[in-house]
């Protein structure tokens, strides 16, 4: 069992890396405490399926899709890549939804918060420009030298703020001063 779940991470993480071959990274090593103007967005570790069930409740982890065995396993590794890098976060936020949460709790890289500003938005189970203006905010409010922040969120979120799609478990970091963002990997 362990061997599949290993497995499935890795494959996942080869076919990020040859999704996004054509684009710039940064890897996670690049990124020390020296980038306090950096906002790392990390979208929740695997979970099965598409969207949320029917009678998705944000308030009930029962009623939402939400990280399997290797999505736990995902999240202890980027926790644990995170840790022996040293890097460690002023703040660290996440949607409301039980599977980023699980992914900032699995992680144990410290204590988060909740913010609406990272709720999806993919079935309206969020209003979309409230949720960006209350995301918009939330980053305006970062001091630039008193970061990194770390953001766990969703794959919509993530792509309408930076412009950059990532898969679960993929980071992106987004430059408070220069307002650029670039997809992060795990190693060089």
């Amino acid at each position: 069992m362990l061997k599949k779940i290993i497995f499935t991470i890795l494959f996942s993480f080869f076919l990020i890396a040859n999704s996004y071959s054509e684009e710039s990274f940064i890897s996670l090593e690049k990124l020390t405490n020296h980038d306090m103007d950096k906002v790392i967005f990390l979208r929740h570790a695997l979970a099965p399926g598409n969207g949320d069930p029917p009678n998705f409740n944000v308030n009930d982890c029962s009623t939402q899709r939400n990280l399997d065995q290797a999505g736990i396993v995902q999240s202890s590794l980027i926790g644990n890549a995170l840790k022996k890098l040293g890097i460690k976060f002023s703040k660290i936020y996440s949607s409301f939804w039980c599977r980023c949460k699980d992914t900032a709790l699995n992680m144990k890289i410290g204590e988060f918060e909740t913010h609406e500003g990272l709720n999806s938005f993919y079935e309206k189970h969020a209003d979309k420009k409230l949720t960006l203006m209350k995301l918009n905010n939330l980053v305006n409010s970062f001091d630039k030298s008193g970061g990194p922040y770390l953001l766990v969120t969703h794959y919509v979120n993530i792509l309408a703020f930076t412009g950059l799609p990532t898969s679960s478990g993929g980071m992106v970091a987004f430059d408070l001063n220069s307002q650029e963002s670039i997809h992060i990997k795990l190693n060089d």
